[in-house]
């Protein structure tokens, strides 16, 4: 009689084969579970380097935003000087009527920014001049340039100044600060938009030409800066002109509050307003550090 019926040996071997090679399988996948877990849990403790320039000022983002030292502090009072940066002299060009600074953008003047309200009080338009973070970001990256600038660090508003500290996030996702820009209402009523007059000037300051001072090409322009292998570039803008209209790059500068200096020649619509701007970067981004201040010719 034929059967289908095999030795025990011969039916055991084959199943506990399978039942060996199965528990490995198991043991495989928790064991590269168990790796990629603890691999990712590692990386997200431990930060990458990233190595900034003496002189950079680093505050944390989210809801621990500080600002740099010296500056302002949410809920205290705010400086009341009223010029672009420390130790320069009051402005000698005739202001703005019912302005008491240098307006330097989106506004040549008093009537220009009543323009913008009637548009604004009829249409909407433009909504973003009543928020001086947004005018200093759109300051920073529509009219300077330096596009990298995309966050507003922390904002402090009093009566009608405000100071804004404007930078970015490094790749550790802190906050780096590249200036204080200093803000003031123009015109007047409950919508008087806001205007740029000038930056609170840290560890690279625009000492010269002396704000609201009158000038001409070329122009001679100084400061101060703190810094490994800086590279400064100036720049002159003019409202109404979609370049510069004087520019050098590449001055080299470094140290502890180091002098720098430069000569800029420049082609302007005279008379009027001009904005010159220095920056400082390549370390991590190509720009890192800015001031400006506000002449005319």
């Amino acid at each position: 009689m034929t059967t289908n019926s095999e030795p025990p040996g011969r039916r055991t071997g084959p199943l506990l084969a399978l039942v060996v090679a199965g528990l490995a399988l198991v043991i495989a996948i928790v064991a590269t579970t168990y790796f990629v877990l603890h691999r990712n849990s590692a990386d997200e403790g431990t930060p990458q380097s990233v190595t900034l320039p003496p002189g950079t000022t680093v505050v944390q983002n989210s809801a621990g935003v500080s600002p740099p030292p010296g500056g302002v502090t949410a809920g205290q009072p705010a400086p009341s000087a009223t010029v672009a940066a420390p130790g320069t002299s009051a402005p000698s060009a005739t202001p703005a009527p019912g302005f008491a600074h240098q307006p330097l953008w989106p506004f040549a003047d008093a009537g220009a920014a009543a323009v913008w309200q009637q548009s604004y009080r009829d249409g909407g338009h433009q909504p973003w001049h009543l928020d001086p973070a947004a005018t200093a970001l759109n300051f920073v990256q529509g009219y300077l340039g330096y596009g990298n600038l995309n966050k507003a660090v922390l904002t402090t508003t009093k009566g009608e100044e405000s100071w804004v500290t404007v930078g970015f996030d490094n790749p550790n996702g802190v906050a780096v600060v590249a200036a204080m820009l200093h803000l003031a209402r123009i015109g007047t009523g409950a919508d008087a938009p806001w205007e740029v007059i000038g930056t609170d000037d840290r560890t690279l300051s625009l000492d010269n030409p002396q704000y609201g001072a009158k000038v001409n090409s070329p122009l001679a322009v100084g400061g101060h800066v703190t810094g490994v292998d800086e590279s400064l570039r100036v720049q002159v803008r003019q409202l109404g002109k979609g370049q510069p209209v004087g520019e050098i790059p590449g001055i080299p500068a470094g140290g502890q509050n180091s002098p720098w200096s430069g000569s800029v020649p420049f082609t302007a619509s005279c008379p009027g307003t001009l904005t010159v701007a220095v920056a400082t970067g390549g370390h991590v981004e190509a720009v890192e550090r800015f001031a400006i201040t506000g002449v005319h010719c």
